[in-house]
């Protein structure tokens, strides 16, 4: 292979095990300059690409101009293309959430329905190495701890980013080598956003000090992944001993955190998750030898001092109601503490997890096409998976010896009257797969 961008790319592929070749993959397809040479690269690198394009329309002629483009190369390429159109402002209205965050909702919900769709290995997405160096300055810049300053890293679950081994640079010039146009999104050239501010100020002011900073910074995040691994080793193995869970309600014990190499970062690793801020930790780490009494919250859990142990719980807030949802199709449910229900289709015989965070049900006996996620109330009852007699939920949760904090909230899967899941526990056995079961639908808590 001659092409020298190209073979630092499939060496890249290769080293960190992204793809197999030849292998059928989704491309996220904007227009602009990297994932047109993501969808070229791949294309020449011999694997099978199927192009996803999002119009989010949210920049009037130029969405337009952007999906005519993507479909125009397509065509020319003989490459699939799936064009997905949102209203984005109206989705994020709806679920009360920023533009930014409905528009990755929205594409990577779809990203997901077309890769099983096209039994595809994955889904590449155009993150490149100036992606990853503006990641970890953001970060450094917000506060962080050490794994915001790894950078962006090549798989996350099923999404990849084969680019990251490249600049913007060195993308611009392959591409203008090849003779491949590209368009540019006009929002890129705003200094508006933190991000592009980062971009278009910030490092051209670094690279003035060292014209290598992109690089040296990026050589640093490599070795901070190296580093990191270490020391989430020595967390986890510390934590064993330090930190007890028990349903949703978490305890710390202080006598075994004071003996550890650094309370601090066992605190902020178990605390940050859970909403609390960098300030609030260095407070939480002061009291360790404080009197019992003194309480923090974050957004969604609070911290109480007890005489030998940190108590955490979470924050009752509001029900925020039921959320019915069509299962015609594979679709998800965002849950009120940020989890969610995928909820996806298989033919009979797939192989049934022996796992309660999901459930798998016959789709013949869900009539109405649509089921209800909602908390449980008293009297609610259904007939445990492998059972033949009724049992009250209240009976069923008592008897797993579940805590009152997830008693509380614990959610359940209804259709029609019927509680078809308890969730993330047991589902109903009138709904069981059987022989005679044509198509399974998956319930899966994530």
């Amino acid at each position: 292979m001659t092409d020298g961008f190209l073979h630092k790319v499939k060496e890249f592929i290769d080293s960190n095990n992204l793809l197999k070749d030849g292998a059928q993959v989704i491309v996220g397809l904007s227009g602009g300059a990297d994932s047109t040479a993501l969808l070229m690269a791949l294309l020449r690198l011999g694997y099978h690409p199927h192009a996803v394009h999002c119009n989010f329309h949210l920049r009037g002629t130029e969405s337009d101009r952007d999906q005519k483009f993507v479909t125009e190369l397509c065509n020319r390429l003989g490459v699939e293309l799936s064009v997905c159109s949102y209203d984005t402002r109206l989705y994020a209205a709806e679920h009360g959430i920023s533009i930014e965050m409905a528009a990755r909702d929205l594409r990577y919900a779809d990203f997901s329905r077309i890769m099983q769709d096209c039994d595809a290995s994955a889904v590449c997405i155009a993150h490149h190495r100036d992606d990853s160096v503006e990641t970890v300055l953001l970060n450094l810049i917000r506060g962080t701890g050490i794994k915001g300053l790894t950078g962006i890293k090549p798989r996350n679950g099923y999404i990849i980013r084969p680019l990251l081994c490249v600049s913007r640079q060195e993308i611009e010039d392959w591409l203008k080598g090849i003779g491949q146009p590209y368009i540019t999104d006009s929002t890129n050239l705003e200094a508006c956003y933190t991000r592009n501010r980062i971009r278009l100020k910030l490092l051209p002011i670094m690279r003035d000090i060292n014209p290598d900073a992109d690089n040296a910074i990026a050589t640093t995040a490599a070795n901070l992944t190296q580093a990191y691994s270490v020391y989430t080793d020595y967390i986890e193995n510390a934590s064993k001993l330090i930190v007890k869970v028990s349903g949703q309600e978490m305890t710390i014990l202080i006598p075994e955190l004071k003996k550890s190499v650094s309370p601090k970062s066992i605190l902020f690793e178990t605390l940050s998750p859970l909403g609390f801020n960098s300030s609030q930790i260095e407070s939480i780490t002061g009291s360790i030898n404080s009197q019992p009494g003194l309480l923090f919250r974050s957004a969604t859990h609070q911290l109480l001092k007890d005489r030998d142990c940190f108590r955490i719980s979470p924050i009752d807030k509001p029900d925020s109601g039921p959320i019915s949802t069509d299962i015609s199709k594979s679709t998800s449910v965002t849950l009120p503490d940020g989890r969610v229900i995928s909820i996806t289709h298989a033919p009979a015989g797939t192989p049934i997890q022996a796992d309660p965070s999901v459930a798998t049900l016959d789709a013949s006996l869900l009539t109405c096409g649509q089921i209800t996620v909602r908390r449980w109330q008293e009297g609610d009852w259904f007939i445990p998976f492998g059972m033949k007699g009724r049992k009250l939920v209240s009976d069923y949760l008592t008897d797993i010896k579940t805590s009152q904090a997830d008693r509380r909230g614990q959610l359940v899967v209804t259709h029609n009257d019927d509680i078809i899941w308890v969730v993330g526990r047991r589902s109903d056995n009138r709904y069981r797969v059987t022989s005679r079961t044509l198509n399974q639908i998956i319930l899966k808590l994530e």
